[in-house]
């Protein structure tokens, strides 16, 4: 028999070089924030600097795309966490009729293209005669956020052993007291990690976004226009070395909260 090892490296081969394909622009994306070039991308820069980190924080525009983008994504993880733990309890367990057509239509949104969904949402609110608003693009958000919630929430439901509920009923405890105490605990780690991959998904969402925010501007549609109509391109590079750093940390933080979950990990 072949040993592991030997049996793996084209497997191994293939992950380094997928890794490098994703990361690769990434780091040139980070190298050019600091270019002193500002009208071209010369590879390797002909001289690097910090000075565009400090033009970005001046710039009044980006610190407003900042702040509605920041607020978007809290409000609609915030949604997402209340909605998509309520779908997994009722889903998780239950047995009725229509179930697998309604769990279907949760997980539909992320299943689309950005585009279905913020064509559809965009025809939703000129029908319902609905002004864009910071609330508009919250519910496009939404959307597909209360699928990463569900998601997590309704895989560690299924783990849950139902005896624990039972027990405590057995003992006393009301239905508040055994979701407080018993329920919530064992639901923690997996309603934070989804809610971490949804703040990250909100924050620079930016098809749907196109579609439902009017002339609101949330910093992945500020980086779009920027990109249009260059004006400072280091700078533009800067703000994605931001959004790049914000969305790393959660989706980090995600990962490490369900490898923790995972049997035999230690």
């Amino acid at each position: 028999m072949r040993s592991e090892a030997g049996a793996s490296w084209p497997l191994k081969t293939a992950a380094w070089a997928v890794v490098a394909f994703l990361h690769v622009p990434l780091a040139l994306i980070i190298l050019y924030a600091f270019s002193a070039e500002d009208k071209s991308y010369v590879f390797p820069p002909p001289a690097l600097t910090t000075q565009w980190f400090g033009v970005a924080w001046d710039r009044p525009d980006v610190w407003a795309a900042i702040k509605l983008s920041f607020q978007v994504a809290l409000t609609s993880t915030a949604i997402a966490i209340v909605l998509g733990t309520l779908a997994a309890a009722a889903l998780a367990r239950a047995r009725f009729f229509g179930r697998d057509a309604i769990t279907l239509l949760l997980i539909l949104p992320i299943a689309l293209p950005g585009i279905i969904t913020g064509i559809a949402l965009r025809s939703a609110y000129h029908t319902l005669e609905i002004p864009f608003s910071f609330w508009t693009i919250v519910i496009g958000h939404a959307t597909f956020c209360v699928v990463v919630v569900y998601n997590n929430a309704v895989a560690r439901l299924r783990r849950l052993n139902p005896n624990l509920i039972e027990a405590s009923m057995d003992l006393g405890a009301d239905g508040f007291q055994t979701v407080r105490h018993v329920v919530l605990p064992q639901l923690g780690s997996a309603l934070l990690a989804g809610a971490l991959l949804a703040f990250a998904l909100s924050f620079d969402e930016v098809i749907v976004t196109t579609f439902t925010a009017g002339q609101q501007t949330t910093l992945p549609i500020w980086m779009l226009q920027e990109l249009i109509r260059p004006r400072q391109r280091p700078v533009t590079n800067v703000v994605a070395v931001v959004i790049i750093a914000l969305t790393f940390v959660p989706i980090l933080l995600a990962y490490l909260l369900t490898r923790s979950d995972e049997p035999g990990h230690r």
